[in-house]
């Protein structure tokens, strides 16, 4: 007979004692338990103990947190959680070095603990770490548990940051811009002041003033303090007031820079981190991935203004800006403009140059987006690329009318795409690493990346033989061939030329022709039953393989409101496919993790359901806010008895997909995800064209000759020749 629901068996430990196997009752105070446990070791005030688990992060017993406890898990009896804290308190004050060293590299350990922590705040801990870091005494090993114990407070959201004081700032500061301090103490250095920006307003403009981003690029050779130093300079990117990271250039001939844009290329950044970190000699980790994508976004993120920002027709200085693409396109560098003999053929150039509005081409800019941002891109082109520009203009204008490819619209248009497939204007989202290496090889990568586009559009034009009828159609090819050459990460602007040089209209032809086939081919009846007959085998192959991935089991990060850190845990089915183990990493494991080195499990058979997106649990308290959206589409949980959640967050969209087909697989249920329609689709195709194969090479052998027959009244004759 299976033990009550409410009671749970665990083995309790005390150091020099054997350890005590109870039958835990839920239902009963804590307190009480502690004190039984305590009786059975003879130790006198019990209300001084708490109880711990004894494997993983160690965390403390809480009436909150008991129902986390499995049948089989080890705990240990400890001094209490506000014991703990005066204890600590007191030793970390001591005046024996040894003593006070002990002292922090335990609170470090115990500061991750809520429970703790509460109790080490309340006792103004996190005052006392800030007057020992702000007094300057502390160095190496002593320095670095103290600033991690004070960041892992701090990180429990209980006090705010905005209590912390200018000395205490100016302390940290000072350890990132020393020439030689222990890398330790630089990660938790960086760390804090990455925290210190992105949850105080008012601390980033402290923070601004002790540190630039000249500084922290110097830090990004090392390997081992990279990604921290990445991750201030997103913060600081993204919490600086606009008017810092918007400032428009007197000359509006000259391309839209900002001075945030300016800063980075003056201290060389995209280089550095094009050579010290994309083109390392270490492998990309998720957490530097991630800030690659995030500074990329807030890269392109600088053009929204301009994207945003509609064209005043009667501005005379931005129509200067057109009277300049015309004046390239047709004057040449020694031909005045503005003659009076030129204006009666104004209209005549810009219609050759493409604009839809022939008389004032400044109302061709008046939608947005894109807005200024397509006549900066064409201004560009105009300018560092003359030669392909005027090809370009001159080539269409000696078309037929209803061939040519009109280059001002097709620009306008053009750019609107790129800012859709770029998602410029759009926060980052947490737990995205889709970063691309070749708009870190060049200081105007966007714009380059615009004339290698505007090219492939003239060319794609061409090879449809497109008019104007077609503009629609020719645009949709362009973002699929654009689209489709980004999905391969080209890793130079070079590469991305020779992908797109692949992909002409002929090819995208072949590769939806060859897509539809799972779709449209083989609708006969008989083909129909075969694909009805062949579908079980494939599921069952399908359902195999996610059940294969689960038992390699799969890294989760821990994704929190706070400041984002190197914080894993793994989770993998057992062989028999029977329990659910899983456990905290220290740091994204390199290859297969032990089952030993996972404490947790859970049984299969206690699983109820698998639930997604915003029916988690982890994600009804989540905003709705931009940032959240992608975690939100990669977010599950597992249900299981009695009413507990293992909530993950998938590191990326196939992931999430294998993970919930193997967990729906594994109770017996549909597996529905998008990877499995697909994975569907082409193997029965696959597998169809091998059995049509097999029959079309089938030899089929000689009929004999037909027997004679007597001759019929319907004057057959038989040629036997």
């Amino acid at each position: 007979m299976p033990p009550p629901a409410d009671i749970v068996k665990v083995a309790i430990e005390w150091p020099g004692a054997n350890a005590q196997l109870i039958e835990m009752d839920q239902k009963r105070p804590l307190p009480s338990i502690i004190r039984e446990v305590c009786d059975g070791w003879s130790l006198s005030g019990s209300e001084q103990f708490a109880l711990r688990y004894a494997d993983g992060p160690q965390l403390y017993i809480t009436e909150e947190s008991r129902s986390e406890i499995k049948n089989g898990t080890i705990l240990r009896l400890a001094i209490s959680p506000g014991r703990a804290a005066r204890q600590l308190l007191e030793r970390i004050q001591s005046h024996g070095i040894d003593a006070r060293l002990e002292a922090l590299k335990e609170l470090a350990k115990l500061s991750a603990d809520p429970t703790f922590a509460t109790e080490f705040i309340n006792m103004e801990g996190i005052g006392t770490l800030a007057r020992l870091v702000e007094s300057g005494t502390h160095f190496g090993e002593m320095l670095a548990f103290t600033l991690t114990a004070f960041l892992e407070l701090m990180d429990h959201g209980i006090v705010s940051w905005d209590l912390i004081s200018l000395s205490f700032i100016k302390q940290i500061a000072g350890y990132v811009n020393q020439p030689m301090v222990d890398v330790s103490i630089l990660q938790r250095s960086l760390a804090i002041l990455e925290s210190m920006v992105l949850n105080s307003h008012s601390l980033y403009h402290r923070v601004a003033q002790e540190i630039t981003v000249g500084q922290l690029i110097g830090h990004l050779s090392n390997q081992e303090i990279q990604t921290y130093a990445i991750a201030l300079i997103n913060a600081l990117f993204l919490k600086a007031p606009e008017d810092r990271r918007q400032e428009v250039y007197a000359n509006p001939l000259e391309q839209h820079l900002t001075e945030m844009a300016s800063t980075l290329a003056q201290k060389h950044l995209r280089s550095i981190i094009l050579n010290h970190v994309i083109r390392g000699n270490r492998p990309i980790k998720a957490e530097m991935a991630h800030q690659l994508y995030v500074l990329q976004v807030l890269t392109f993120n600088l053009l929204e203004e301009r994207m945003m920002t509609k064209m005043d027709p009667n501005d005379q200085t931005q129509r200067d800006v057109i009277f300049e693409l015309r004046r390239i396109a047709f004057d040449g560098e020694n031909d005045p403009t503005g003659t009076e003999k030129r204006k009666a053929l104004y209209a005549k150039d810009y219609k050759m140059l493409g604009f839809t509005n022939h008389v004032n081409p400044a109302m061709d800019f008046t939608q947005t987006p894109p807005g200024m941002l397509a006549l900066d891109n064409m201004l560009y082109l105009a300018k560092v690329h003359q030669d392909t520009y005027i090809r370009i203009v001159l080539e269409n204008s000696s078309r037929e009318d209803k061939h040519e490819c009109p280059f001002g619209r097709c620009a306008i248009d053009l750019t609107r795409i790129l800012c859709e497939i770029l998602q410029v204007g759009e926060l980052p989202n947490e737990g995205c690493n889709d970063y691309h290496p070749m708009f870190f090889t060049h200081d105007r990568a966007w714009e380059e990346f615009f004339c290698i586009c505007i090219q492939l559009l003239n060319k794609t034009w061409k090879e449809m033989r497109a008019t104007s009828e077609d503009f629609n159609k020719v645009m949709h090819v362009v973002r699929e061939q654009i689209t489709r050459a980004l999905a391969m990460k080209p890793s130079s602007l070079d590469q991305l030329k020779n992908k797109l040089r692949g992909l002409s209209y002929s090819e995208i032809l072949r590769l939806r022709q060859s897509e539809r086939m799972s779709q449209d081919d083989f609708q006969s009846p008989p083909i129909i039953e075969l694909r009805e007959r062949i579908q079980p085998e494939i599921l069952e192959l399908i359902k195999q393989q996610r059940l294969n991935r689960l038992c390699e089991g799969s890294c989760f990060r821990k994704v929190g409101n706070r400041r984002r850190q190197e914080k894993f845990w793994f989770c993998r089915l057992s062989l028999n496919h029977k329990v659910l183990h899983y456990g905290d990493l220290d740091e994204s494991p390199q290859g297969e993790v032990p089952f030993e080195m996972l404490s947790d499990k859970i049984p299969v058979s206690d699983i109820k359901s698998v639930v997604t997106g915003k029916d988690c649990p982890h994600m009804k308290e989540k905003s709705a806010l931009k940032q959240n959206k992608e975690v939100l589409e990669l977010a599950f949980s597992v249900l299981y008895d009695p009413d507990e959640t293992l909530n993950f967050v998938a590191p990326n969209k196939y992931e999430y997909c294998v993970w919930t087909d193997g967990l729906c697989a594994l109770l017996g249920r549909e597996m529905s995800s998008d990877l499995t329609r697909s994975d569907l689709d082409t193997l029965i195709s696959m597998e169809m064209k091998l059995r049509l194969l097999d029959l079309e090479n089938i030899t089929i052998p000689e009929a004999p000759p037909p027997v004679p027959k007597e001759p019929s009244s319907y004057n057959f004759t038989y040629n036997y020749s």
